[in-house]
């Protein structure tokens, strides 16, 4: 059967989740369908990413998307009322592209990845559609609000009343709809919500294994570190965590890896903490260190960083917002922390206690290879996908 994905960004190179997900999904579901990709781009196109993707797609659709229409239609949506994302990610000249492929493809199921793209097929009729949320961006807004400088603040509380609104929206005009976890999909703002399928993100267990290394570092944060949430995260590890370890532990050090690194983050940089910005291969970032620490503040969606570390076998200390998500047991595979004291604590216990270390990284490992490969966690969307088709 025919389906066709539409995503906001180009699924390669898997830098950011929303990339990761919509990669491993588009890859296995090609195994037994016939996929025509249609994807945004607000900047450069990685020299590999249609060589890579191409091997998954019987049609490749890359849409540059001009930083002129961006800007135009930011002001359309001022005053149209839908989410700023929803106008940055629409223009014209790609919802001429999309009706010619539906025209052309004649697809037999439709799949969206985020509300920032909704705009393209909430018109098409008779075809059945699958939205993917992933995560539940109003509430993330919502909990930006107050970290924001004030006089932006009004911006942000506006885009989250129009993301609540449109989360709501959207779900009327999806015969299915998919989330990354339970607790996401509780603060999609419908009553219906209950219908949203669980589609928790995975990890390439074949790909993320253990690895022997040199440990330079006691600990690593990873991630996207322009994202709002990993920056913040950065801060508070740096600024209020480590003093407390060093105090204790002078000579415990961090590296913080990642792409694009913030100025904020850049700024970390010392004696003590290395701020790496784009590895090749972020597994070596991971075997380099002895413990893995992601101290989210205003998480939502379920951490891929998370998924990666324990499928190294890195013993792993994160926050409840984080771990809801996850699923995983304080001090069973995971240990959780709610302030800068817990998340100190934590640190100096694996650091002195290596028994304690080896004991937590073994139970997540088994957590994570047992209960999040990409194939156990896509087989509930490709299940809906197939049972619109049949």
């Amino acid at each position: 059967m025919d389906v066709l994905f539409i995503v906001s960004r180009v699924p390669y190179p898997l830098e950011k989740g929303d990339k990761l997900r919509a990669f491993h999904h588009l890859r296995l579901l090609s195994e037994t369908h016939t996929v025509t990709l249609i994807a945004l781009a607000d900047g450069p196109v990685h020299p590999d990413a249609q060589t890579t993707l191409q091997r998954y797609c019987s049609g490749l659709h890359i849409i540059q998307l001009s930083w002129i229409s961006r800007l135009l239609n930011l002001g359309v949506a001022l005053f149209t009322g839908k989410p700023f994302s929803s106008g940055y990610f629409y223009s014209r000249a790609a919802q001429n592209v999309i009706d010619q492929v539906i025209d052309q493809v004649r697809p037999a199921h439709i799949y969206c990845q985020l509300t920032r793209v909704c705009e393209y097929v909430l018109h098409v009729k008779g075809i059945p559609k699958t939205l993917d949320y992933q995560d539940a961006f109003a509430k993330g807004v919502e909990r930006r609000i107050g970290r924001e400088p004030f006089f932006l603040r009004w911006i942000y509380r506006m885009e989250h009343r129009r993301l609540q609104r449109y989360e709501a929206f959207v779900f009327d005009h999806f015969e299915n709809s998919v989330i990354v976890s339970a607790q996401d999909r509780d603060f999609i703002d419908h009553p219906s919500r209950h219908r949203i399928v669980v589609v928790p993100n995975g990890v390439d267990i074949d790909y993320f294994q253990p690895q022997r290394a040199e440990k330079d570092y006691d600990l690593v944060f990873t991630g996207n570190m322009a994202y709002p949430p990993n920056v913040e995260s950065a801060q508070f590890l740096v600024n209020r965590v480590l003093p407390r370890v060093w105090d204790e532990m002078p000579k415990v050090n961090l590296l913080v890896a990642g792409a694009t690194p913030a100025g904020r983050v850049r700024a970390l940089e010392g004696k003590n903490v290395h701020v790496s910005g784009w590895v090749d291969d972020i597994r070596e970032s991971y075997a380099r260190a002895q413990i893995f620490i992601a101290p989210m503040q205003i998480s939502i969606g379920l951490q891929n960083k998370l998924l990666e570390a324990m499928a190294m076998q890195l013993p792993c200390i994160t926050s409840e917002l984080a771990n809801n998500a996850l699923g995983g047991t304080h001090d069973g595979n995971v240990l959780v922390c709610s302030n800068a004291e817990e998340y100190a604590d934590a640190i100096v216990r694996l650091l002195t206690k290596p028994q304690e270390a080896a004991r937590l990284s073994a139970a997540g490992h088994e957590f994570v290879t047992e209960n999040y490969g990409w194939r156990k966690m896509t087989q509930p969307l490709i299940d809906l996908i197939e049972n619109e088709l049949s």
